[in-house]
């Protein structure tokens, strides 16, 4: 589907505040509201928006520390890795990726005392690397 300049500042103002009320959306994009509605629907009916949803404070809940951690599994571990991934809590994403490794994974973590024990248990099964997220410019950005 081919977007257009207000369908974008619909979805880019729907990314900033999803609970945005249609009336004052409406009055942003200078469409009425049962238009922008409409358009909100057709976006959605073409999956475009998929979804409302919340974004966490992840310091706020007591993780001010996230790692990104690169993990190659050894010969013959592969879905046991991918499972022990999905069991720990603290991965916030998975990639499986191209290349050398094989996950690319978001860890948040409430110290960095809580690394090792979250990553100690992957390394009978894989090698892992690890990098402090010192900061994010931005997080999921839409290529718009």
């Amino acid at each position: 589907m081919k977007l257009d300049d207000t369908d974008r500042l619909i979805i880019k103002l729907l990314r900033e505040d999803a609970r945005m009320p249609v009336s004052e959306l409406s009055r942003h994009v200078g469409l009425s509201s049962p238009s922008t509605g409409d358009r909100m629907r057709r976006l959605e009916a073409q999956g475009i928006i998929s979804r409302f949803t919340v974004e966490l404070d992840l310091e706020a809940l007591g993780y001010p520390l996230q790692a990104i951690v690169r993990i190659k599994p050894r010969p013959g571990n592969m879905h046991i890795v991918e499972d022990m991934i999905l069991n720990e809590p603290g991965f916030l994403d998975c990639d499986k990726v191209t290349g050398e490794d094989c996950f690319v994974t978001r860890l948040a973590l409430r110290s960095i005392a809580d690394l090792d024990p979250v990553l100690l248990p992957f390394h009978e099964r894989a090698e892992t690397n690890t990098a402090i997220i010192k900061s994010s410019p931005f997080r999921s950005r839409i290529p718009l």
